[in-house]
Formats: C-alpha cells, structure tokens, sequence
C-alpha cells in the first residue's frame, strides 16, 4: 500500500513539474516583444530613438521590450516571415506585405509626407524621356518589400525588356548608381529624393517618371502570435503615450488605418516577375 501510495505520490510530483515548466515557458515568451524597425542609417542614432519607447512600453506591459533594426525592407521580410517580430514600424510596402501574406495587422499609421510618389530618375543629361525609352537599359530598383523603390517601379515597367536589373541596399545608393552613371535610371520614392539628392552637389538629376497614385502611409503593425490581451494593452499604452513619445516615433494615434488595397493588388501583379529579374535580359512580362 505504501509503495502504491508512493508510486503515486511521485506521478503526481511529475506532473506538476511538468506543468510548472510548461507554464514558465508560457509566461518567458509573453515577458518579451520584439519590436522591429526598419531604417536607413546609422544603428546607434535609431537605438537612442527608441530607448524611451521600450522603456514606457516595458514598464508598462511588465514585458522585456528588445529592438531589432534591419537597413533594408529585404531582410525585414526573413524576420516577418517566421514572426519573429511582435511588433513593426513598417513602410508602406512592408506593411503591406505583412498584413497581406504574414496575418500582421496595422494599428497606428505612421506620419508621411502627403505628396509623396514613386519616381524614376536619370542623369539631367540623360536622353531618356519616356518610361518606355528604359527599354534595353540597365536600372536600379531597391530590395523586394519598398513601395517605391521596387513594387511601384516594376508594375510600371510591366511589359518592357530591359538589359539588366541591379539591386541597391538604399535609396542614397540609387542616387550615387544614376551619379556615377552605372545605371541609367533609378527608382525611389520622391520624399527620398528630396532627402538625399542635396549630399550630390556635382550632379544635376532628373525625374524621368512620376506614379500618380500617392504611397500610402507605414504602419506600426501588431503580430498574430502575440496574446490577444497583451494586444489591446499594447494599443492602449501607444494610444496614451505622451506627445514627445509619439512625436519620437513618428506615429499617429488617431489616425485612420491606411488603406492598403492597390498596394497589396500591385504586390500580387508583380510577384511572378521576382524570378525573373536575374537573369539577362530581363523581361517584364
């Protein structure tokens, strides 16, 4: 009987400690967000940025809150991937992406300058009028997840062969492509153009082509692993943080959720020319 009552008492121990180890392994992953942010620049500049943000929302979600800064929308798509970020200040077309194909979903737009357009630009001199004069030519589109530096730029070029497609990191290597004239045109957004075309005094650019439709606003967008509860008082404590906090960030509290419908259709036009954009010639069709 004892040994009976033994045997038992040590199943139930068991259990217990299992239980107790599943129920810790629960509550680490909730103690943590991973909040992903993708800029241009200098890390050390963006860790300051947002060392008040992971303070306030540290403290007030009791949770551990770690940034991961990536340079380039493509490697912020191996991240949202494998949802790997709890949270993401996303650019439009990465927002996009990640409501459309990753179950991510937008809950505070980020500031954006309301002109802002994909554009393509050449060298001032360059004999290029026309976007269909880019047929046969070498041009620069950014990395796979950038609105106006990739999506736009290739919905547009639907239908053309061109000679060869390089990639660049940024949209200030765009502009130093077109300066030095490795490529013959570039795309970019017309906000980045505006930022970075003064840092080229000794070159004189050219928009070639303007797309009409405005690119939509980023977002900061919330990921579906993380608990339902934990999401409403992530979007409470962001909602209520103070103004400098917000003005840091760059987000709107009471904005209106950007729209991302063409964005996402554009997305899904260009998405079976990706295969095709290595190879020599390139065409777009």
């Amino acid at each position: 009987m004892t040994s009976l009552f033994s045997r038992r008492s040590f199943i139930l121990q068991m259990l217990f400690l299992m239980a107790a180890c599943e129920a810790q392994k629960t509550s680490t992953k909730q103690l943590e967000l991973v909040v992903g942010v993708v800029k241009y620049g200098d890390a050390t500049k963006i860790i300051e940025k947002f060392s008040r943000f992971r303070t306030y929302l540290g403290e007030k979600t009791q949770t551990v809150v770690q940034l991961e800064p990536t340079f380039n929308e493509n490697a912020a798509i191996e991240r949202i991937k494998h949802q790997s970020w709890s949270l993401i200040f996303a650019p439009p077309g990465l927002a996009a992406l990640a409501k459309s194909n990753y179950k991510y979903d937008p809950i505070f737009p980020l500031e954006i300058d309301i002109n802002s357009r994909a554009i393509l630009i050449v060298h001032k001199d360059s004999k290029l009028q026309e976007i269909k004069d880019l047929q046969s030519k070498v041009i620069a589109l950014g990395t796979p997840g950038s609105a106006a530096g990739y999506y736009f730029p290739l919905y547009n070029l639907y239908g053309l062969t061109l000679k060869e497609v390089l990639f660049a990191p940024t949209p200030k290597t765009i502009l130093e492509w077109v300066s030095q004239k490795k490529v013959e045109a570039g795309a970019l957004s017309l906000e980045e153009f505006n930022l970075y075309r003064t840092q080229f005094p000794n070159t004189d650019f050219r928009i070639l082509f303007t797309d009409p439709k405005i690119v939509p606003a980023g977002s900061i967008l919330i990921g579906e692993n993380v608990d339902r509860t934990q999401k409403d008082l992530i979007h409470k404590y962001l909602r209520e943080a103070s103004p400098v906090l917000i003005q840091e960030l760059g987000y709107v509290p009471n904005g209106k959720i950007p729209d991302y419908s063409h964005m996402i259709s554009v997305i899904q036009r260009v998405a079976p020319l990706d295969k095709l954009l290595h190879s020599q010639p390139v065409r777009l069709f």
